[in-house]
């Protein structure tokens, strides 16, 4: 049997897969959902590629992070229109 920790790059595939179709919908709440996935899916990246040892990939998923936390922030319906300039 696989060793548990390289089977995450299947939920995580799936994940990021989930969070790519929800992040295109028109709908303020199913975009923020998108989102959240996304966030999850970099999380369960980087425990894989720690595992790996695949730097480029745990570096590439702490921007994505960050760009998703950006994401979820800007499209939160619940901010205020002053908070969403930057």
């Amino acid at each position: 049997m696989d060793d548990p920790i390289s089977l995450l790059q299947w939920p995580a595939m799936a994940i990021t897969l989930i969070a790519a179709w929800l992040v295109a919908a028109q709908h303020k709440k199913k975009r923020s959902w998108g989102f959240w996935c996304f966030i999850a899916s970099n999380v369960l990246w980087v425990a894989w590629g720690w595992h790996d040892r695949a730097w480029a990939l745990i570096a590439l998923q702490i921007g994505l992070f960050a760009l998703n936390i950006r994401g979820a922030r800007k499209n939160d319906p619940d901010e205020t229109s002053q908070n969403k300039a930057a």
